[in-house]
């Protein structure tokens, strides 16, 4: 009776003691220690494929997370090691005591462009700072430095140098930024970028195109004055340095230097401000050949008008016209490439000589051809009414069609045209054929001495006061401009 109340209790208790078995199996992590447990195994991937698709999207974001995270935490080792987040780098090194000292050094690229119209030049640089900041100083055992790129930039301290007067301004960004910082375990610091400027030069045309320019870029701190910060020169005139293969199309550089000077603002105070100075020499053959030369050529071709016929109204009128718009034309070019300046340059004052010149040709050849009419009406006024008729409707045929006539016919002429009233028409015939046999002969054998017969006195004496003062002119101009 006993063994049956026995067997009846432990009948009763038996599922209870599984079911509570069970359900601490299910609340044990899974572990390799119950790979061997093929019953175990198989509960556990059952979990894992009754997680629905979001939780295992999750796992895979949490893992990128990790993958990420991991790259920041490197960064973050070298901010450490310089201690960024332990100051405040909004205010300069050494804040409340002495002017820090932040030296320049500057190697030129290359001299992009100069304009003579905008008055500006375009310059192409390596600019560096050197300066000390104790709070960027690391512990190193090799003592060697830490190099970083323009996105630790922004966490730190640096110079805020800019360029006086300057038009535009770049930091070259292909691929990255032109930018390097780099660090030494005592807090020095080297900051170099690679800028492109466009300045104004304040140039004197005045002695264009035998002209030298100076020229300079200015360096200065935007917010610190002397009390705060001093620039200078990291190494005195060694710190400016420039390539070997500098050259520009219309100037020759002469030399670049290196000084340093103050600024004074009126609501500031003093700042302390460097200049890269260099010098340009023109060059002159290019404006010898657009310039000069043609003009040279168009005062000269305006003097074969002194050695043409002075009845050949045509040939010189034309000439003298063809010099003066050609001069013209060879002003408008050099002004059109030059800027409005309100004073006279050099090349204005030869070309407008030489205009001078070209201009008082043509006046010449009018003084000639009036003073050849009056002469001749007068010769007229004293032969007869008569012959005085005939001989201006001569002198008026020979002024238009351009022909040669010599005084010996006017003379025969007018000879002719009195002894024709007295003596008839059979001596008038004589008379004509020998003065036209006579007139064949002379033009024949003396070309030369009728020419220089039928010109005016004043042609005579312009062909050497002309060229005489020109060449004087040209001795006096090169003389002071060169």
């Amino acid at each position: 009776m006993a063994v049956i109340i026995k067997l009846l209790m432990l009948t009763s208790l038996w599922p209870g003691a599984v079911l509570s078995g069970f359900h601490s199996l299910r609340q044990k992590p899974y572990s390799p220690q119950h790979l061997h447990h093929p019953h175990q195994v198989v509960q556990q991937e059952d979990e894992e494929h009754s997680h629905p698709a979001p939780m295992r999207d999750n796992r895979k974001n949490a893992s990128k997370m990790r993958r990420i995270d991991s790259t920041k935490v490197r960064q973050v080792k070298s901010e450490q090691l310089l201690r960024i987040d332990d100051h405040d780098f909004a205010m300069r090194p050494g804040f409340g005591g002495s002017a820090i000292p932040v030296g320049i050094d500057v190697q030129i690229e290359s001299i992009d462009s100069i304009s003579e119209v905008d008055m500006d030049f375009t310059m192409t640089f390596y600019l560096r700072h050197y300066w000390k900041d104790e709070r960027l100083s690391f512990q190193s055992t090799n003592n060697r430095s830490m190099t970083f790129d323009g996105r630790l930039i922004k966490k730190i301290w640096v110079p805020d140098v800019f360029f006086v007067h300057s038009k535009r301004s770049f930091i070259h960004d292909t691929t990255m930024e032109n930018i390097m910082l780099r660090v030494y375990p005592d807090g020095n610091v080297l900051f170099s970028l690679r800028i492109t400027v466009s300045a104004m030069c304040f140039m004197d045309f005045s002695r264009f195109p035998l002209d030298t320019q100076n020229c300079s870029l200015e360096l200065e701190s935007y917010a610190y004055n002397e009390e705060d910060l001093m620039l200078y020169w990291k190494q005195g005139n060694e710190s400016l340095k420039t390539d070997e293969h500098i050259a520009l199309s219309q100037f020759f550089i002469e030399e670049f230097s290196a000084s340093n000077g103050l600024a004074f603002y009126s609501s500031t105070g003093w700042y302390n401000r460097l200049f890269i100075n260099f010098i340009l020499r023109r060059h002159i053959f290019f404006f010898l050949l657009q310039s000069y030369f043609p003009a040279m050529l168009m005062v000269m071709l305006s003097w074969v008008s002194f050695w043409i016929d002075r009845r050949a109204v045509p040939a010189r009128v034309s000439l003298g016209i063809t010099t003066v718009l050609t001069m013209s034309t060879i002003i408008t070019g050099v002004s059109a490439s030059m800027p409005q300046v309100s004073y006279v340059k050099a090349v204005d004052v030869y070309l407008w000589i030489s205009f001078l010149f070209v201009f008082l040709s043509v006046i010449e050849y009018a003084a000639v051809n009036y003073l050849t009419t009056v002469e001749e009406r007068k010769q007229l006024k004293r032969r007869g009414k008569s012959s005085a008729t005939m001989n201006l409707e001569a002198v008026q045929a020979m002024a238009f069609d351009g022909c040669y006539h010599d005084s010996d016919a006017d003379l025969n002429f007018s000879v002719h045209s009195e002894e024709s009233s007295s003596r008839g028409r059979a001596a008038s015939v004589v008379t004509l054929d020998a003065m036209r046999m006579r007139r064949k002969k002379s033009i024949r054998g003396n070309v030369g001495r009728i020419i220089l017969e039928n010109n005016h006195v004043i042609d005579t004496y312009s062909r050497i006061i002309f060229p005489t003062v020109y060449i004087v002119f040209n001795f006096f101009y090169w003389g002071v401009y060169l």
